[in-house]
């Protein structure tokens, strides 16, 4: 007996699949992962927890490791150097952030402009080119370059006041590097930043057009909050990089003058294998690892408040 007014339809059984294959489908996602997840574990976590291990020992690669306990760690807190090199990399890396984000978003919006296409092409390459290039090659044209003898930009420098040899002076020195790590890696930072104009609807600009909004009023209020999210990853990936930077100190100034120009991962480079002290150039890896997990932290700690998410 069915209800008045209401009709009984027979209700279809869902097909029972086999247990293997739901076993399969759940399995599916962890293998797509499994390759990457292999690379994160070999290269990030298997030297992190090496490094961590070796921060406990004394090591001089030729011997024997022998237990110290917290005598590295003893050893950071006296350590003359550790100071003045923590400085350099962070007085470095607030200049290379700083410089890529400002003149990163510039370039990006005069390129996204109303330009003919052949010169947004030509700017485009123009731009980005450099970053192709190894940080070695660069380091070795920008060392020619800076040549008091015969570099170019010593030549044309001295012109205007800069002193020849900025590489050997202890206050152009570090204005040098930064100048140099910003024409190798803006490239990066303009396309990004140039993709997230593209992505901003052009119904917007011509909505605020009506309003009567100007040309400043449409950056502030509609091309600076929907491009946040591109300058937020530019951001966090110059942050990273830029902590971590090595090659050009060590092939263009080896640190000098003095330790002016020196860089955290070049301490811990020249501590671990020129000064054979394997167990402290493990705590100070540590503490780049643990400046830049702290931060990198902090930056997404703080994304929703100044970044616009749509």
């Amino acid at each position: 007996m069915t209800a008045i007014g209401l009709t009984a339809y027979p209700t279809r059984k869902r097909p029972v699949r086999p247990r293997l294959e739901r076993v399969l489908d759940r399995l599916a996602p962890y293998a797509l992962l499994s390759p990457a997840m292999l690379l994160f574990v070999v290269f990030v976590i298997v030297p992190v927890i090496g490094a961590i291990v070796l921060s406990f020992v004394s090591w001089d690669l030729l011997t024997d490791p022998t237990w110290a306990g917290f005598d590295n760690y003893r050893k950071l807190a006296h350590d003359p150097q550790i100071w003045q090199v923590f400085r350099n990399t962070v007085t470095f890396t607030v200049w290379s952030i700083v410089l890529h984000v400002v003149i990163g978003t510039a370039l990006a919006v005069a390129v996204n402009s109303q330009l003919p296409r052949v010169i947004k092409y030509v700017a485009r390459t123009t731009i980005f080119f450099p970053f192709l290039i190894s940080w070695a090659a660069v380091s070795l044209i920008w060392k020619y370059a800076f040549d008091p003898t015969f570099g170019v930009f010593s030549y044309y420098g001295s012109k205007i006041g800069v002193p020849t040899g900025v590489l050997i002076d202890n206050t152009w020195a570090m204005p040098a590097l930064i100048l140099v790590d910003f024409w190798h890696t803006i490239g990066f930072a303009f396309v990004v930043i140039l993709a997230g104009l593209q992505a901003i609807p052009e119904s917007l600009y011509e909505a605020a057009r009506v309003d009567g909004a100007n040309a400043w009023d449409r950056f502030w209020r509609i091309t600076l909050p929907l491009l946040s999210p591109s300058l937020f990853f530019v951001t966090v990936i110059n942050f990273i990089g830029a902590f971590q930077i090595f090659e050009p100190m060590f092939l263009m100034t080896q640190g000098r003058p003095g330790i002016s120009t020196k860089s955290m991962v070049q301490y811990v480079y020249e501590t671990a294998f020129r000064n054979f002290d394997v167990g402290y150039g493990a705590v100070l890896a540590i503490v780049v690892f643990a400046v830049v997990l702290v931060v990198t932290g902090l930056q997404f700690k703080l994304f929703r408040r100044w970044v616009h998410a749509s």
